[in-house]
């Protein structure tokens, strides 16, 4: 192996880098669209208490203590409907 094979222009790291960010604002993009079209069929109080709803969805997965820990979740979101 040769100093030259090894040795990268500054112009391929440049593009390289671009080539990155412009990948990392896509992801970025498209997971706000994403997000915003899960949001927008929802109205006021279904807003407010979706969050609760995630972490209530999210507790019952763990096994055992999953449901009881999602209780005070599940009454969060029973109080803002």
């Amino acid at each position: 192996m040769t100093a030259s094979s090894t040795v990268v222009s500054y112009s391929q790291v440049m593009s390289r880098l671009t080539a990155m960010q412009l990948s990392n604002g896509f992801a970025r993009t498209a997971s706000a669209l994403l997000l915003a079209s899960i949001t927008l069929p929802l109205d006021g109080c279904a807003v407010v208490a979706f969050p609760c709803r995630v972490v209530s969805a999210t507790l019952k997965v763990v096994p055992v203590v999953g449901h009881p820990a999602a209780i005070p979740f599940d009454a969060c979101a029973a109080a803002v409907d």
